[in-house]
């Protein structure tokens, strides 16, 4: 057995691990990192980056399509699963090895293996005790299933769908949330039949009503089918596919069921309960500081109620290192942290949507404008359709942005810093946007709110 002693000691090396060890090497604190898997966590390895490119390939594909409509002789010849699969191996392996280094450089301790917190100020990680002045709980999250519904065989995850050798000429999606659409988007493109369940109202359900409905148009007029409303029963496999019913007894045949209905906090046998931490379903509770009932424990990203999001951990991590350090980090609540879904369309949004603005603010104190995409150059350019709305206190701030269509992800930075800084549209309305980019139908909208449309009626 042996003792080493830390300033701080993270168990977990995912998005807000990983987080707060550089940014308290950066402060000055000696930092621990322990990791059972490889460091970067679900994001880097099963989850962000690898499944985007994926989406990127589908991109491809589709634009290889489509391509005689811009000028373009090419012939879409199929999927190469082992080059789409080398690809992305490339980029997963070309981050981790920069992460690698960039945690060697700043002489932070990495521990490899399962750790586990012993006491408020200890984690064992095998013969190796672990003592640190502050520990921080960044140990992240899993893919749930349902109550007797077994992953195997032909019942997959998101992380077996990436490691799928071969294109499914069918498939069913059970989730119509982020990672249901995005993987519903990449096979679609890729030329299979998907058909999507989801139990509530929506696709996409978390985001502004009006947006999630135009999702819906989009993914019919792509051909992906999907059942809105109707809860899972049960599935039955053999070695040609799965046969999903639904409560109201429809059925569902496919090559394979993904089961995408969330990620679950991975809080289980490392030793939370045991020393005390205050729990709920699994989910570390903690203050707007991130501080557990425990002094000296913190917790952060997916473990933490709340958006699982990795840019959300991975501030997370920078603010709880920074208030170790009596810096005093600003607390950003969840519902202004951007939110993007990568399939086709995009989708982006940030602060309240209309609904929940009316229910806080009251109906008659809530305006909105939706700005369409059809009246943006650029939008027209690359062939993309779809919307923003702002969303506003009348005479106050943007509460509210929620955009649709292709690279609407790349327009939330704006979106964020109008909201977080409670700018009145009057404010941004001046500022001027290049042209021709979709950013001109952000500059559009907050004209359009800020009652002087240009372009809009």
């Amino acid at each position: 057995m042996s003792e080493q002693n830390f300033d701080i000691v993270v168990l977990g090396a995912g998005s807000g691990g990983y987080a707060a060890a550089l940014r308290a090497s950066q402060l000055g604190f000696s930092v621990a990192l322990v990791e059972k898997g490889k460091l970067g966590g679900t994001c880097l390895h099963v989850g962000c980056i690898p499944t985007k490119a994926l989406l990127h390939s589908a991109e491809v594909a589709d634009v290889t399509r489509e391509s005689a409509k811009y000028g373009v002789t090419s012939t879409f010849e199929g999927i190469d699963i082992s080059a789409v699969t080398s690809y992305r191996e490339g980029i997963v392996a070309s981050k981790w090895k920069g992460l690698q280094g960039l945690i060697k450089a700043r002489g932070i301790t990495v521990i490899e293996g399962f750790g586990k917190l012993t006491s408020p100020t200890t984690v064992q990680v095998g013969d190796i005790t672990l003592t640190g002045k502050n520990i921080v709980l960044a140990t992240g999250s899993y893919s749930r299933s349902l109550p007797g519904l077994e992953i195997g065989g032909r019942v997959i995850t998101s992380e077996q769908a990436l490691e799928l050798d071969f294109v499914p000429k069918k498939v069913l999606v059970l989730g119509g949330g982020v990672i249901g659409v995005e993987f519903s988007s990449v096979w679609k493109s890729w030329g299979a039949d998907v058909q999507i369940i989801e139990a509530l109202p929506h696709l996409v359900p978390n985001e502004d009503e009006a947006i999630s409905k135009q999702f819906e148009r989009a993914f019919r007029k792509r051909g992906i089918n999907f059942s809105l409303g109707k809860r899972f029963q049960s599935v039955t496999q053999n070695d040609q596919g799965v046969v999903v019913t639904l409560e109201d007894g429809q059925t569902f045949e496919a090559e394979l069921l993904l089961v995408a209905v969330g990620r679950g906090p991975m809080t289980s046998n490392v030793g939370y309960e045991e020393v005390g931490i205050g729990m709920d379903r699994g989910f570390v509770l903690t203050n707007e500081r991130l501080q557990t009932n425990i002094p000296g424990v913190y917790a952060v990203g997916d473990i933490v109620p709340g958006l699982q999001l990795a840019h959300r951990g991975f501030q997370h991590g920078i603010f709880v290192a920074e208030e170790i350090a009596g810096l005093n980090p600003i607390v950003i609540e969840d519902t202004n942290i951007p939110k993007v879904t990568y399939s086709d369309p995009e989708v982006a949004s940030v602060g309240l949507s209309e609904a929940k603005a009316q229910e806080k603010y009251g109906a008659d104190k809530v305006a909105s404008y939706d700005y369409n995409l059809a009246g943006n150059g650029k939008s027209h350019i690359i062939g993309t359709s779809g919307s923003v709305k702002v969303v506003r206190v009348v005479d106050g701030p943007v509460i509210g942005v929620h955009m649709i269509g292709a690279r609407v992800g790349e327009l939330i930075g704006e979106a964020q810093l109008a909201v977080n800084w409670e700018a009145y549209p009057e404010d941004v309305a001046p500022l001027i946007h290049a042209h021709p980019t979709q950013n001109e139908a952000l500059g559009e909208a907050f004209l359009a709110i800020a009652g002087k449309p240009l372009h809009a009626l």
